[in-house]
């Protein structure tokens, strides 16, 4: 005899519960998790609130995500995130990210770094990274300056910035990220984008979620405690910020154009076009650069020579727990 609930209903198996749990949309609630620490005004929340809207929006579900991040102000996203979560190291965001993407190609896998953790403690990785173009959104949270450890220049802090480590100022010209991706082996996508133009951002960051390869974000993000004014030109001015568009990429919504005017065509394929675009830094291009979905996959590669076979399992098994067998000693009875 079938039991039945206070409702009339009999109760649901496993499975259909499994179905269930799956079928059910998550909103954005969801993927709250503790409340941002972040100053009022930080860029970073910009990028939390597009992630969270692409998770829900995508219909994701929280056990099959995670996000990576190494150290510094953007790196607390995981903190933020109610997903899988992986605090690292400085600098190592990306090779624990490629590590989960072997170990677990079911994943959503997602970096947040900063322009200091990614360029430079963090370089070598990044290049690494870029030319493995394992499946991930990587997004680099530039605002051109350490901010955690109270204001230190980076790698892509403007000349003659005046800081706790360049107190007359730094001497060199500023890294230009895009270019110098856009110069590795290998790359298959590359974007920009502004906390400040959250329409573009949300559109960019769903763009690298659907990109079958690593997709590289940069993101040009304000930080009003170390570099209050430093993109004052850019937000005061929207003629100095170019939005890129295409057929092939992205689409420049009617209101937004009716505030930044100057926009250009660009085909995303060209990737010489794409380090032209990328060199300029007034106007500020925002949009996707390059797109090239062909470019070979390093986790698939190492995956085609890998039998997961459920005799191959044992065997690996067998063979570790042999390490550790316990045998009777000589003589004993």
């Amino acid at each position: 005899m079938i039991e039945r609930m206070a409702n009339g209903h009999a109760p649901a198996s496993a499975a259909e519960s499994l179905l269930r749990l799956y079928d059910e949309r998550v909103e954005i609630e969801g993927f709250q998790k503790a409340v941002p620490r972040w100053c009022a005004g930080c860029g970073d929340n910009a990028v939390l609130a597009a992630l969270q809207r692409l998770l829900r929006d995508e219909g994701l579900r929280p056990e099959k995500t995670v996000f990576v991040s190494g150290i510094g102000c953007s790196s607390r996203l995981p903190h933020y995130m109610n997903t899988y979560g992986f605090h690292g190291i400085h600098g190592r965001a990306l090779p624990v990210a490629e590590g989960v993407r072997l170990a677990r190609p079911d994943l959503h896998v997602f970096v947040n770094t900063g322009d200091g953790d990614c360029f430079s403690i963090g370089a070598a990785h990044w290049i690494h990274a870029i030319r493995y173009n394992m499946k991930m959104v990587v997004m680099v949270h530039d605002n051109q300056i350490y901010g955690l450890t109270k204001k230190q220049a980076s790698p892509t802090s403007p000349a003659n910035t005046v800081s706790n480590t360049t107190p007359r100022g730094s001497r060199l010209e500023a890294m230009n990220p895009l270019t110098v991706t856009l110069g590795v082996q290998n790359v298959s996508f590359v974007a920009q984008a502004a906390d400040w133009i959250p329409e573009v951002l949300y559109d960019i960051v769903q763009a690298a979620f659907h990109h079958d390869g690593l997709a590289f974000v940069r993101i040009i993000q304000r930080c009003p405690e170390w570099m209050p004014s430093l993109l004052d030109p850019w937000l005061h001015d929207p003629g100095r910020v170019q939005l890129l568009h295409h057929e092939n990429a992205l689409s420049i919504s009617p209101s937004l154009k009716m505030l930044y005017r100057n926009t250009l065509e660009h085909d995303p394929s060209d990737i010489h076009r794409a380090r032209e675009v990328a060199s300029s830094i007034d106007p500020l291009p925002i949009g996707i650069l390059y797109h090239d979905p062909s470019v070979p996959r390093h986790d698939q590669i190492l995956r085609e020579n890998v039998v997961h076979s459920a005799e191959s399992v044992r065997r690996l098994l067998d063979a570790e727990f042999d390490k550790f067998a316990v045998g009777a000693r000589a003589g004993s009875a």
